[in-house]
């Protein structure tokens, strides 16, 4: 007589084995998913507000992107950068039509787009021929990826500490104090890089003062800025670009998350006169910006940008954060954000909540200890957002309570 197979408890016990512990997962196997729903190998449905880190911004089983993916996956897969393919030249033109940039540069992920960046501040600098032109200059409550040089830029010890020596020459400047900033920023800054919106640093959104203060210092000190969209770009704010809520531009600015619906892919937006400084063999990338990503980027890229579907998520967005306002609870310290990347400060940890969601069907995520992050698909409905709050408002109680 045979016996039959958990299929989520063969699946955990292999992750306990096999896989580096580097995540704490909850004791559940995700399966499937359909609009702002997932649903794990015994059926039970979760209502996500994390969006794989607010990538999946069309959500779960999208036709047109499953269509996408199915007619890419028969043409190419993959042929390396050593050649021409049509998606990613036309991904290319339409990134620029839709910013400030000229020239784009496709990677694999945010971390390997800031690491890029940094690259090409590097190399103006080089060609600047000012040699003591050296420091990178980042932000309290910064996050910009996990490896060396990012990690150096992202000024957290838990972060750092383990990982060192980093990379020398940062200078990490109060996030939103113009007055800092004009003290830091000096002819010896090569590059400043800034999240228009923090994101695992706390949902922390940056005063339009403040950039443009941002941009006049780098123009006034022959520095390249940076602004890291990773998280907040995209849509994710209400606007494309998060940066277009302050009325400035940047001379590189790094995207990946929701940009291919799911698929990997980074990208790093440049103006010209950086561009004028890379030549062939100072930067690449093996898998960056292939046939099969750039197909669905497309995509997502055109339904994205469209003035409904922004203004739905501005209106859907200033919903939430009308929601989350009027739950009455002594644990909440503190709502803010900007359209759909909405931070809920608490004076406790966030870490119960997001456990006792689970039981309750709902996927939240933190930035921060006590900080919760809502950052749903970018399809996600008022509905839901009732649904949400109904859950959150309980939770809180219960927490009150002891």
């Amino acid at each position: 007589m045979s016996t039959a197979i958990d299929p989520a408890a063969h699946t955990l016990e292999l992750e306990q084995h096999y896989l580096m512990q580097t995540y704490r997962r909850p004791p559940f196997v995700l399966a499937r998913g359909e609009g702002v729903t997932l649903y794990d190998t015994d059926g039970n449905a979760y209502l996500d507000f994390v969006a794989g880190i607010a990538v999946n911004a069309l959500g779960y089983g999208d036709p047109e992107l499953t269509r996408t993916i199915q007619q890419a996956a028969e043409k190419l897969i993959h042929v390396s950068n050593l050649y021409s393919t049509t998606p990613q030249a036309e991904l290319a033109a339409e990134l620029v039509k839709r910013s400030f940039a000229d020239r784009v540069f496709f990677c694999n992920s945010g971390a390997e787009a800031n690491e890029g960046a940094i690259k090409f501040a590097r190399k103006v600098v080089f060609d600047s021929g000012e040699p003591g032109k050296t420091e990178i200059v980042c932000f309290t409550g910064a996050f910009h990826g996990r490896t060396i040089a990012a990690v150096s830029l992202t000024p957290k010890e838990k972060y750092q500490k383990p990982f060192a020596p980093l990379l020398p020459d940062v200078v990490i400047a109060p996030f939103n104090d113009s007055e800092a900033a004009a003290r830091l920023i000096t002819d010896r800054t090569a590059a400043v890089i800034v999240e228009p919106v923090q994101g695992e640093g706390g949902i922390n959104v940056a005063q339009p003062d403040f950039l443009r203060t941002l941009r006049a210092l780098c123009d006034q000190h022959r520095a390249v800025l940076i602004f890291d969209e990773v998280q907040c770009g995209m849509g994710r704010t209400g606007r494309l670009w998060a940066h277009e809520w302050a009325g400035t531009t940047p001379d590189i600015m790094t995207i990946a998350k929701p940009l291919a619906g799911g698929l990997p892919i980074g990208a790093i937006l440049v103006k010209q006169a950086v561009a004028d400084h890379l030549h062939p063999g100072d930067h690449g990338s093996t898998f960056g910006g292939g046939p099969l990503v750039t197909s669905v980027a497309k995509v997502v890229l055109a339904r994205v940008s469209q003035p409904a579907f922004l203004a739905q998520v501005q209106d859907t967005g200033a919903y939430l954060m009308e929601r989350l306002e009027e739950i009455n609870s002594p644990l909440i310290r503190e709502v803010r954000g900007r359209g759909l990347m909405v931070g809920l400060e608490l004076e406790v940890e966030a870490a119960p909540l997001i456990t006792e969601g689970y039981k309750r069907g709902l996927l939240l995520v933190n930035a921060g200890e006590k900080v919760l992050r809502f950052i749903p698909p970018l399809i996600v409905q008022k509905a839901q957002v009732d649904t949400l709050i109904a859950h959150l408002t309980d939770m809180l109680r219960e927490l009150e309570r002891g």
